[in-house]
């Protein structure tokens, strides 16, 4: 077999599409092209051309995480569970995350600082709930609990003013009884993983009609 066409891809100029015999076979990127010295009319078998694709994996999976960040940060846990879902080898899924946390564009720490800012801002949560869903995204429990005090002292909340926001807009329903109105803001609360004492300052402020 012998490789008889070089074609840029149309969408992609760093990808470069390799017929063999007249016929498309494969595409890889132009780096590794160019780094393996793959010409025309190179004879190459079967063993060759797998060993092209293998040699690609990294630019590919590389390409595929760039893409998943793109749509939003992710930790590196995160990211290697979606390359590998995606087929790729974990020594190479490994390898990429490695790659890209050297550069910085995977941080945990800024992922989950990210994280607990939106749900301070806009999606109000407890502390106990903020590190629940960090460590359930493989961010390390250290980690999280940094991000959660870093946040909350920039931000200048406490897990009573989170419930306060959290709560801003329920309302106990009409002619609803207060024991059963109380059952139900302190469950609303407690799924958001507020404390306590937060749950009980706004239960008082939401339905006596006072604060503590």
């Amino acid at each position: 077999m012998r490789i008889t066409a070089l074609q840029p891809h149309a969408r992609n100029p760093e990808r470069v599409h390799v017929h063999v015999d007249g016929q498309p076979r494969l595409t890889l990127s132009a780096e590794l092209v160019l780094t393996l010295g793959v010409r025309l009319g190179d004879e190459v078998d079967e063993a060759r051309l797998e060993e092209l694709e293998r040699r690609d994996q990294p630019w590919r999976a590389r390409e595929a995480a760039l893409s998943l960040l793109s749509y939003r940060p992710r930790s590196a846990a995160e990211l290697r569970r979606r390359l590998a879902r995606k087929g790729f080898d974990a020594e190479v899924v490994d390898a990429c995350v490695e790659t890209l946390g050297s550069v910085g564009v995977v941080d945990d720490a800024a992922f989950a600082e990210t994280f607990v800012r939106d749900r301070v801002r806009l999606r109000p949560q407890g502390a106990r709930r903020m590190r629940q869903e960090l460590r359930a995204r493989g961010v390390d429990a250290e980690t999280a609990s940094a991000a959660i005090d870093e946040v909350m002292e920039v931000e200048d909340a406490s897990e009573v003013d989170l419930a306060r926001a959290a709560a801003a807009r329920w309302k106990p329903r009409p002619g609803e009884e207060r024991d059963r109105a109380r059952r139900r803001l302190h469950g609303f609360l407690a799924r958001r993983g507020f404390g306590g004492d937060a749950v009980r300052t706004v239960l008082a402020e939401k339905l006596d009609g006072e604060s503590s």
